[in-house]
């Protein structure tokens, strides 16, 4: 980053900062001064400015809105601290209240991650927050936590993809932490035959539809949200979202394989039984290696070891 003389560092300001983080967060900078209740003029002036003090562009400018240039992703990981570290100080020695809380994140399709989001939403604090939550294929949160639109991401591995999955994350200067390792469950309606069963087998779903989420065009086995991926069904139908499977499996009879984990709050009519199969899934959140969590991303975590805690799954210390 350049320093003294042109472009010189020395006039950022926090504000400057805190409107960055926002409109990085958004990928707009119309968006982030809707947000923040100033004009998009004054917004789009305080970002060319931020840059030209920089001396780095720090944004790629479309029609579509900015995405972060890598000069500015590199940015952005200071930019984040600096913002955060100023509330905790304005707020343990001015008494000012918890200002307006950032967090994203990108996850492959768990009901145990949304209910963690719904009690760190609920326990914020905050007046004011821009909290963003995305179920989304696996390659497009390595892609989001990489290029730091989320702050991280949750997904599995198993020995299958494994060795795919950390080759990427390393070149990608990303970080596994595991979570915990769950036992291969089904999930099918409470009207399904088998969810009375005390587990099921894979011969007993021979016959039934297969459902499972799209990974669009990186659709490698290895990318797969579901284990056993190169297994072959009669019936396979992907879907694209998490409600849509949902009713699939109650109207088809159809079942997905994932963790066992499932809030019978968020879903009440789908139940999850033990598969019997000798696999494992290893279930954990990924960020930056060199960037630590902010304290809202901590609470995230915290929320997500609490929430499956509950269901007596073994966590990783």
């Amino acid at each position: 980053m350049a320093r003294d003389g042109a472009g010189a560092t020395s006039g950022i300001t926090l504000q400057q900062l805190r409107y960055f983080v926002e409109v990085a967060a958004e990928g707009s900078i119309s968006a982030a001064a809707d947000l923040l209740y100033v004009s998009q003029p004054t917004m789009s002036a305080a970002m060319k400015d931020l840059e030209r003090r920089v001396g780095h562009s720090l944004f790629t400018r479309s029609a579509r809105g900015v995405t972060l240039t890598e000069d500015g992703t590199e940015f952005l990981r200071y930019a984040r601290q600096v913002v955060e570290q100023a509330e905790l100080l304005e707020q343990r020695y001015f008494e000012r209240p918890p200002s307006r809380r950032l967090l994203a994140v990108s996850a492959q399709h768990y009901s145990f991650v949304v209910d963690a989001f719904v009690r760190m939403v609920k326990a914020s604090g905050a007046a004011e927050y821009a909290f963003t939550l995305r179920e989304t294929r696996t390659w497009d949160i390595i892609e989001d936590v990489r290029t730091l639109r989320s702050e991280l991401g949750v997904l599995y591995r198993n020995d299958f993809n494994r060795n795919v999955i950390d080759k990427l994350l390393r070149e990608s200067g990303l970080a596994f932490t595991p979570l915990f390792l769950a036992t291969p469950h089904i999930f099918v309606a409470r009207t399904n035959p088998l969810a009375a069963r005390a587990s099921v087998t894979l011969d007993d779903l021979e016959d039934l539809p297969r459902l499972t989420f799209d990974q669009g065009t990186n659709n490698s086995f290895y990318f797969a949200e579901e284990i056993l991926s190169t297994r072959s069904s009669k019936q396979d139908i992907r879907v694209s979202d998490r409600a849509t499977i949902f009713n699939l499996m109650i109207g088809l009879g159809g079942y997905t394989i994932s963790t066992g984990i499932i809030s019978d709050d968020l879903d009440p009519s789908i139940v999850a039984v033990p598969l019997d199969v000798d696999e494992r899934i290893e279930i954990g959140w990924i960020g930056h290696s060199s960037i630590p969590l902010t304290g809202q991303a901590e609470r995230f975590v915290a929320e997500m070891r609490a929430v499956v805690a509950e269901f007596g799954v073994e966590l990783y210390a």
